[in-house]
C-alpha cells in the first residue's frame, strides 16, 4: 500500500511525502519581478510545513509575458541574490522546492506587461483581456530561447526542478488548445502541430539543463471548452512529453473561460466535490510511464489516500489549503487527519493585489474574533 507519507524520487530529486504545494501566485516581488523576504519567508514556513515539494507562484520568463502585480520574475541575471536566499531558506527547513515557468501569452495584462500581448492568434475570447498579436515566428522562437535561458538559471540558483505552466489558459496551453490557436502554419492545426511550441520549449530546457536536472510540467487535462483542448488530445501531449523524458506531470484543468469549470472552484466543502480533476489524470496516467500529480479540490486526507491507493496517483497537489495552513502536511503525519480548514471562497487572493501579498482573509478574521474577546 502507497502512503501519503512515503519517500519517493522525481528522477534524481528525493521528496520525503507525496504532497505538493501547487504553484500559486502570492502577489509578493517587487513590481520588477525581484522576491522580497516576504515571499522567501512565505517558502520557509510551507518547508517547515512539512510539505513534500513547494513549486513556486508562475514565474514570467519574459517581461511581456507578465500577467499579475507582485509576480516573480526569472528574465534576468539580477536577481540571483533573493533567488539563491529562496532556495537556501527552503533547503535549511529539509524542503524541496521547484520554480514554475511562464508566460501569460493573451492573457497577460498590457497594464503589467506594458504591451498588447502576444499569442498564437489573433482572436477574441473571454480568457483574454483585449485581442493580443499573433505571434511571428521570429517571436516565438525568442521565447523558446527565453524558457531556456529561465531553466539554465533556475539550476543555477539551485531550484531542485522546473516546471512548465501548460495549462490555464496560459501561452503553451493556448498553442495546445484550438480555441485560441487558429493558426495555419507548423504550429496550427491538428494536435500533432499544436505541440510543437511546447516540444520546442522542452527540447530548449533539456539542452541546456541536461538529462539529469528535474524537469516538470502543469498540463491542462481538458479546456472544458467545446472548441477546446480536450483529454483525449491532453493524453496525446503527456504520452509524447513521457517519452521525451519529462519528469513529472502534474494534471490540472479548465480556464478563465471555463465558468463553474475553472481551475480554482468555490464551495469545495464536501468529500464529493474534491478531487475534480482526477478522471482526467487517471486517463493520463494510463498512456505515461511518468509519475503523475493531480491537483483540484483536495481537502481530506481520506480523499487524497484514497488517490493515491485506489486510482494509482502517484502525488496529490494542493493549493489553496496551504494559505490557511502551511503546516497541513505535518499536521496530517502527526495523525490529526481532519480535512484541510480551507473553505475554497478564493478571497485569499485580493490582498496580493491590496496588500501585497496574499493570506487566508478567512483565518486573520477568526485571529482578530480571538484577540478581541481575550
Amino acid at each position: 500500500m502507497a502512503d501519503l507519507f512515503d519517500k519517493t524520487n522525481i528522477g534524481e530529486m528525493t521528496l520525503q511525502n507525496r504532497l505538493v504545494r501547487s504553484a500559486t501566485w502570492e502577489g509578493m516581488c517587487d513590481q520588477d519581478g525581484r522576491p522580497t523576504e516576504k515571499l522567501i519567508n512565505c517558502y520557509r514556513d510551507l518547508a517547515k510545513g512539512g510539505v513534500g515539494l513547494i513549486v513556486t507562484g508562475y514565474t514570467f520568463v519574459r517581461p511581456e509575458g507578465k500577467q499579475m502585480p507582485g509576480k516573480m520574475g526569472i528574465h534576468t541575471d539580477a536577481f540571483a541574490d533573493e533567488m539563491m536566499a529562496m532556495t537556501r531558506a527552503v533547503h535549511d527547513e529539509g524542503g524541496k522546492i521547484c520554480i514554475q515557468l511562464v508566460h501569460a501569452g493573451g492573457q497577460t495584462d498590457s497594464r503589467n506587461a506594458r504591451r498588447q500581448p502576444l499569442a498564437p492568434s489573433a482572436v477574441q475570447t473571454e480568457q483574454f483581456p483585449e485581442v493580443p498579436q499573433e505571434l511571428s515566428k521570429e517571436e516565438i522562437a525568442d521565447i523558446v530561447h527565453a524558457f531556456g535561458d529561465a531553466a539554465g538559471r533556475a539550476k543555477s540558483y539551485d531550484f531542485d526542478a522546473v516546471q512548465l505552466h501548460g495549462a490555464h489558459g496560459y501561452l503553451i496551453n493556448q498553442f495546445l488548445s484550438p480555441h485560441t490557436n487558429k493558426r495555419t502554419d507548423e504550429y496550427g492545426g491538428g494536435i500533432e502541430n499544436r505541440c510543437r511550441f511546447l516540444f520546442e520549449v522542452y527540447r530548449k530546457i533539456r539542452e541546456i539543463v541536461g538529462s539529469d536536472y528535474p524537469v516538470l510540467i502543469k498540463l491542462t487535462g481538458s479546456d472544458f471548452l467545446e472548441d477546446g483542448l480536450n483529454n483525449e488530445e491532453a493524453v496525446y501531449a503527456a504520452k509524447k512529453l513521457s517519452e521525451e523524458g519529462v519528469d513529472a506531470i502534474e494534471v490540472s484543468g479548465g480556464t478563465p473561460a471555463s465558468g463553474e469549470q475553472s481551475p480554482a472552484r468555490t464551495k469545495i466543502n464536501r468529500p464529493e466535490k474534491e478531487a475534480y480533476n482526477l478522471e482526467l489524470a487517471k486517463n493520463i496516467r494510463k498512456a505515461v510511464n511518468c509519475p503523475v500529480m493531480v491537483v483540484g479540490g483536495f481537502r481530506s486526507y481520506e480523499v487524497a489516500d484514497k488517490t493515491i491507493n485506489e486510482n494509482g496517483i502517484d502525488y496529490i497537489s494542493m493549493s489553496r489549503p496551504f494559505i490557511r495552513e502551511p503546516d497541513l502536511a505535518n499536521r496530517w503525519k502527526r495523525g490529526d487527519t481532519a480535512p484541510a480548514k480551507c473553505i475554497s471562497c478564493n478571497s485569499c487572493f485580493l490582498p496580493g493585489i491590496k496588500e501585497g501579498g496574499i493570506y487566508c482573509v478567512v483565518e486573520k478574521k477568526l485571529r482578530e474574533k480571538k484577540q478581541e474577546s481575550s
